[in-house]
Order: structure tokens, then sequence, then C-alpha cells
């Protein structure tokens, strides 16, 4: 019989996969930000990497337990859901070595939280476990790093903010990514390669990730709006006239869009039946500007079309020494110099308009996500009171929308809301 994460833990919060590089960047975060009180282990397949890491991280890292566990064997992995009643896991790619762990902690009632950005991972864990999850009260929050914490918490706190002026729903509601530095994870190419090797051994899963409300709730209680597109081509001005320049299709707008509809459906569809949402990137102002944007769209979108077949029929030698590798990650002046800046606006049914702003330093794909993390966890871990009662397969806002916001906010993010 599941404990559904009760006290009756071990642990309060485990750390699978730590020796990772966003693993390691994770757990360096927790150690800093968990409360004295805090019963925290590492967990992963190799103990001596895991001792590396701790050693590198001091402090209190020192006295986490090292516990031994392997994507590769089931029974392991329920023995490490059953001691714990969270665990953060950066274990990718997802759809590879995700599955046996999601299965465990929804059979065990734990909690858990991942950084994927892959749409496949998670509709397989919603059509395998979310009744599950359900049934033994697990939360199994997808999504807690750049993908998808800014687009869905930004979306959740503009619902708030109107749901408080009493202005209406969500109607038309745009993500404009203002501005961003960073590389682009190896674990995220390997993670979209992966996705596009399957699609291009069942075309079924190809209709499944263009149906914009694949990670739905329920399919069919979903309005009929017509065709919502990724492309972000256009004048930004479109988005709020105060504006300037051109917008591009944002690379992970196909997933985004879906995380953040799914919210919508988890709560009832609170934004409204008439929730429109849309990500896009800006590229400047400068002439270049609408060609840029073009081009970018253009790419992305053929890419989206023909990757599959590429991924299929390219040599794979070639495919493994263009593409970053998993694991691998800039430097440490790289990610403490990224940044990125990230604006929602949304227009509601009685025509008020509101703005919603997420900006944060560091890497958005390393040093950023992994604050992004660590505050999941520990927001799952300890802010247990302040959680939304839904479990099952749920997002990051409609499992911690109240409490997430105040964390990441005393972790130095800038979490903002105005009406315009």
């Amino acid at each position: 019989m599941a404990t559904g994460g009760t006290s009756e833990r071990e642990f309060d919060l485990v750390l699978y996969g730590a020796s990772g590089f966003v693993g390691r960047l994770t757990a360096a975060h927790v150690a800093k930000r968990a409360p004295d009180f805090a019963r925290i282990a590492v967990a992963g397949r190799n103990a001596d990497k895991l001792q590396a890491v701790l050693d590198e991280i001091g402090g209190v890292a020192h006295t986490w337990p090292i516990i031994e566990a392997d994507a590769g064997s089931p029974e392991s992995l329920r023995s490490l859901a059953a001691r714990t009643r969270v665990i953060v896991t950066t274990v990718g790619p997802y759809a590879q070595y995700g599955l046996p762990l999601v299965e465990a902690c929804a059979k065990e009632g734990t909690d858990y939280a991942d950084l994927t950005g892959e749409q496949l991972f998670v509709h397989d864990t919603v059509e395998k476990f979310h009744e599950l999850a359900i049934e033994n009260g697990a939360r199994i929050v997808h999504s807690c790093g750049f993908d998808s914490v800014p687009s869905d918490i930004n979306t959740y706190l503009l619902y708030k903010h109107a749901l408080a002026d009493d202005a209406g729903e969500l109607n038309d509601t745009t993500l404009y990514v203002k501005a961003a530095k960073g590389g682009l994870s190896g674990g995220t190419v390997a993670s979209g390669r992966r996705q596009m090797e399957r699609e291009a051994e069942d075309r079924e899963l190809a209709r499944v990730t263009k149906d914009p409300y694949t990670l739905s709730t329920d399919r069919a209680l979903e309005p009929d709006l017509g065709k919502q597109s990724d492309n972000g081509f256009g004048r930004a001005s479109e988005i709020d006239p105060d504006l300037t320049g051109w917008t591009g299709t944002f690379l992970m707008a196909p997933y985004n869009t879906r995380i953040v509809r799914r919210t919508n459906g988890l709560l009832g569809w609170a934004y409204g039946k008439q929730f429109q949402y849309r990500e896009v990137m800006g590229v400047g102002s400068g002439v270049a500007a609408p060609i840029v944007a073009g081009v970018m769209s253009g790419v992305l979108g053929a890419l989206w079309k023909v990757g599959p077949t590429l991924f299929r029929r390219a040599p794979k030698k070639i495919i493994d020494t263009v593409l970053p590798q998993p694991g691998t990650g800039p430097s440490e002046k790289s990610r403490l110099t990224g940044f990125f800046v990230i604006e929602t606006y949304a227009t509601t049914s009685s025509g008020a308009r509101y703005k919603a702003t997420f900006k944060a330093q560091g890497d958005p794909g390393y040093a950023a996500t992994a604050v992004m993390l660590g505050e999941s966890g520990l927001c799952l871990a300890f802010d247990r009171d302040a959680l939304s009662p839904l479990t099952g397969v749920i997002t990051p806002a409609a499992a911690m929308g109240d409490a997430l916001p105040k964390r990441l906010r005393d972790a130095g993010i800038t979490l903002t809301t105005t009406r315009i």
C-alpha cells in the first residue's frame, strides 16, 4: 500500500542523477537553499561519481547519504521511491530512461519532478500512469526547468491577477522571449533527436505531437478555436502596441504551449474556454530583423516536418559528431553570464490587458534551470500545505502555482504581473 509521501518516509527529497551536468548544479543549489532539518540523499548508479559531486559541493552535502539505483533496474527504483517523499530527476533522455522511475513513483505515492521537454514522454506517462498516480496520491510534475516553468507560471500568475480584478477569463495570450543568452543543452538536443526518431518509426506519433491539445486532460472538452500554429513570424507590435521589431518562432513553443494548455484543463479550464496561447521570440528591429525572423521560423518549421526523416536516414556517426552530447555543458563563466527575460501578454474577455514578466540570471538551460528544478523539488518537499490537491501527471502551475513563485523570488528570480 503506497504511503502517499507521508512523514514516515526516510527522506524528504532524493536527487536522482546528481553526477550529471545539470544534476550537479541542481544538487549545489539545493544544498544552499534546503532548510537545516531537511533529510536529503542523492541517488544514481555510480556511488563513486556521486561521492565526488558531494565532495565538490562540500558543506551540508557531505552529510547526504548515497543510494545506488539504476534506470535499468525497476526494483531498485521502486525501493528508492518508497524511501522518500519527493524525487527530483535529471536522468535523460527521459523517453529512454524515465518511464520506470515515473512508474515507481506512481506506485509508491511519491512526488516526482523532472526537467523534460519531451512531448512524447509526457504523453506516455499520462496514458500509462496518470490514473495510477491519482490512486496512490502521487504528483508527477514534468517540465520544472526552462521548459516549462516560465511559460506555465507566467500564465498562471496572469490568470490569478485577472481573477482578483474580476476582469474576466484569459483570451489571446502570447509569451514573448524578449532577450536570452545561453547555449543549447546536450540533453535537450538528445531528447529532441530521440523524439524525431520515434516519429520516423511511427507516423501516428507525428500526429500526436502536432495536435495542440495532445496533452489535454480531455480532448473532447477542448474548444474548437481553429488552427493554432506554432509559427511565430510577425511584428512584435501585434502582441502589444508598445513592442517594436519582429518576432520569430520559438524553438520550444511546440512543447511549452501543450504544457500550458494541459494546465488549463487540469484546473477545469479556469483560464477560459476561449483561451488561446502561443510563444514567440523577439529578434530585434534592425533592417535585417524581418529576414532573420523569417529564416528562423522557416528553418524551425522545416525541421519539425523533415526532422524525423533526417534523423532516420542520416549516418549516426555524423549526427553524433555534429550535435552536443548529453551530460556536456558550458563553462562556469558562460553559465553565469547567461540570462533570459520573458514577457507574457494577455487580453481578457472584458478587454483588460495584462503583462507578466519572468526574468532570471544564468544560462537558461543550465544555471537557471538548476534553480527552477531545485526550487520545485524543495517546494514539493517542504511547502506541502500550500500545494494544490491535484495528483496524477500534472504541471508546475497546476501543482505549485500558489507556492513556487514565492520560492523563485526568494532564489533571485524576478516575477511580476501588471495591468496595462
